[in-house]
């Protein structure tokens, strides 16, 4: 089977499950507003904002998925995973401008609170915390190792807890008459969104920046390559993410003078891909120079 081919089978259920996840948020999305514009509740009002985000990076994930699962073609030698990392950064940045949003006018409210109907509120918020723990259920199994996934699940966990703030302040609103818990929610919230949107950019930029991925780690690397028969010395070791799960490596290992290097290009190959889950790796072998100079030269 190639790349492509298994490629293609990997996204094929994550994106069967973002759809459904749309068509979920999409749907309550309108109930929300409707909700909030006749509740006049700012934090309902919030979580409506935040589906209608969600939506746009549901439809933004699925558009990268599709742009993933072309092949590499001469224009583009890696192909295109890294369309989902963009996918990724986008959400994070579209997040950070709404939570912004959201925080401007709950600061407006906070002098001025308004009257409120906690009775549609607190019902319209429950059934939005159903529809989200649903949502975050369904893309939990990827969220792990696909970035664009993540970005997805970030939304929707920020929908999440927004259904949660805007219950506990229409709680206190009904109960204590406290109308400022409804723009104190509201800020909470977009803070939090806040911080795990920052979260979300870093890592994308990490990628885009070529760094190398959090969970190998470079020495280990090395050492692992200088453990083997006839391997004397590794330089230009590089580690880097073509994608969401897509993790290559390049290295020069100089060898024994005499070394099998059949069998030292495959012993390095089964240890980075046993050990580091690396397969897609270039690896340079050289002869051991008994000069001093740096490179070898021939006559």
């Amino acid at each position: 089977m190639s790349d492509t081919h298994e490629h293609k089978a990997a996204n094929k259920q994550p994106t069967r499950r973002i759809m459904l996840v749309l068509l979920l948020t999409a749907t309550y999305m309108i109930a929300e507003a409707v909700g909030g514009f006749v509740s006049n509740s700012l934090s309902l009002l919030s979580d409506a904002g935040h589906m209608l985000a969600d939506v746009a990076a549901l439809l933004i994930s699925l558009f990268a998925f599709k742009i993933a699962a072309r092949p590499p073609n001469d224009k583009a030698s890696f192909g295109y995973h890294r369309a989902e990392v963009i996918a990724a950064l986008f959400n994070g940045l579209a997040l950070i401008i709404v939570s912004f949003f959201i925080i401007k006018e709950a600061i407006e409210r906070l002098f001025n609170p308004a009257e409120i109907n906690t009775g549609m509120m607190m019902t319209v918020a429950i059934g939005g915390l159903a529809v989200n723990l649903g949502a975050l259920a369904l893309l939990h199994q990827d969220k792990s190792h696909n970035l664009n996934i993540r970005g997805a699940w970030l939304h929707v966990l920020s929908d999440t807890l927004g259904s949660i703030g805007v219950i506990s302040s229409g709680l206190l609103i009904h109960y204590f008459g406290w109308r400022l818990a409804d723009p104190i929610a509201s800020i909470v919230i977009a803070g939090l969104v806040s911080y795990s949107s920052l979260n979300l950019i870093f890592a994308t930029l990490r990628v885009l920046m070529e760094h190398t991925p959090e969970h190998i780690n470079p020495g280990a690397v090395l050492e692992e390559i200088l453990s083997l028969p006839d391997a004397i010395k590794v330089h230009d070791l590089h580690i880097w993410s073509i994608g969401p799960g897509k993790v290559a490596l390049s290295v020069h290992v100089m060898a024994e003078q005499g070394a099998n290097y059949d069998r030292l290009l495959c012993d390095i190959q089964q240890v980075l891909v046993c050990k580091f889950g690396i397969d897609h790796a270039t690896v340079q072998l050289e002869n051991r120079c008994p000069a001093p100079d740096k490179a070898c030269h021939t006559t």
